[in-house]
C-alpha cells in the first residue's frame, strides 16, 4: 500500500509542456509556489509552510522542512491544491522554460531520487522535498550543482522539469557515463556520482568545455538534459549585450549584421 496519495496525469505539448493533474475527492498535489496555470472548480489552494509531508508534525518539523528549501534555493512555502468536490477534478501546471516535464514514480526507484536543485515541479501529498548534501569535497566544488541537491522521497508521483530534450539511461553495475556538469537532471540513489578532470593542456584551456566532467556510475537510471536554463541563460545575455552577437560566417555575418541594423 502506498503511504502518498494516488494521482493521475496527463502531460500536455511538446516544447512547452503543462501537466495536468487529476484529483479524487479529498486527493492533494503540492507544487512549487508559480507553477500554477489553472484548476477546475472545488479545488481548493491552500499556501502550506515546508513541503507538507510532515503536516501531522510540530512547528519544528516544519521549520526544518522548510529551512531544507531555503538551501536549495527554493521558496519558504509550497502550494497544496486539494479536491473539496465529490467528483474527480483537474488542476494544471506549466513548465517553467522549454524542456520536458519527467514523471517518477518513486515506488518503482526505492524511494528515492536525487535532482538538480530547481528541478522540481509538482508531486502527490506525502513525497517529501529535502536537500542531499554532496560528502565528496570535489563533486561539491566542481560538479556544477555545488555541496547541495534535491532529494524527493516517498512512494508517489514525483514531477520533475529539464531543459531541452530529456535522455533516460538504465546504467548497468559498473557502467559508467560521462556528462558535462550542467546537464544532469537526476539518478536514482544507488548511481554513484563523481567528477573527473578533463585532461589535455589544450582541452582544459582551449576546448570550451569545461575543466571536469560529471561522471555518474551504475547501476541506476539517469536522466540527462540537453540544454541547461545556465547555458540558455548566458546565450541570450550574450546576444542582447552590445557587442555581444557572434559573427556567423565571418564577412558574411557582419553583413548581415549591417542590413538587419546591428551594425549601426
Amino acid at each position: 500500500m502506498r503511504t502518498n496519495h494516488e494521482i493521475d496525469y496527463k502531460i500536455i505539448g511538446e516544447e512547452m509542456q503543462c501537466i495536468e493533474i487529476e484529483l479524487d475527492p479529498k486527493e492533494i498535489v503540492i507544487a512549487e509556489s508559480g507553477s500554477f496555470m489553472m484548476m477546475e472548480n472545488e479545488i481548493q489552494m491552500e499556501t502550506i509552510f515546508g513541503d507538507g509531508s510532515k503536516s501531522s508534525g510540530g512547528f519544528m518539523d516544519k521549520l526544518f522542512s522548510a529551512g531544507k528549501r531555503l538551501l536549495t534555493g527554493e521558496s519558504l512555502f509550497m502550494t497544496a491544491y486539494t479536491n473539496m468536490g465529490l467528483g474527480k477534478k483537474k488542476v494544471t501546471f506549466a513548465a517553467p522554460y522549454p524542456g520536458k516535464i519527467i514523471p517518477m514514480d518513486l515506488s518503482n526507484m526505492q524511494g528515492k531520487v536525487i535532482c538538480q536543485k530547481d528541478a522540481f515541479l509538482c508531486a502527490a501529498k506525502g513525497v517529501s522535498v529535502g536537500i542531499e548534501f554532496q560528502k565528496k569535497l570535489g563533486v561539491g566544488l566542481f560538479g556544477g550543482e555545488g555541496f547541495i541537491m534535491q532529494k524527493l522521497e516517498g512512494d508517489g508521483m514525483a514531477f520533475v522539469h529539464a531543459g531541452g530534450t530529456v535522455i533516460e539511461k538504465t546504467l548497468s553495475p559498473g557502467d559508467m557515463l560521462k556528462v558535462d556538469t550542467g546537464c544532469i537532471v537526476a539518478f536514482t540513489s544507488t548511481v554513484e556520482y563523481d567528477i573527473q578532470f578533463v585532461g589535455g593542456i589544450k582541452n582544459t584551456f582551449f576546448g570550451g568545455e569545461g575543466v571536469f566532467f560529471a561522471t555518474l556510475r551504475g547501476p541506476g537510471k539517469v536522466w540527462i538534459q540537453s540544454l541547461p536554463i545556465s547555458r540558455l541563460a548566458s546565450r541570450i545575455i550574450s546576444y542582447g549585450s552590445v557587442g555581444g552577437r557572434k559573427e556567423e560566417g565571418g564577412i558574411l555575418g557582419g553583413l548581415g549584421n549591417l542590413i538587419d541594423g546591428d551594425g549601426m
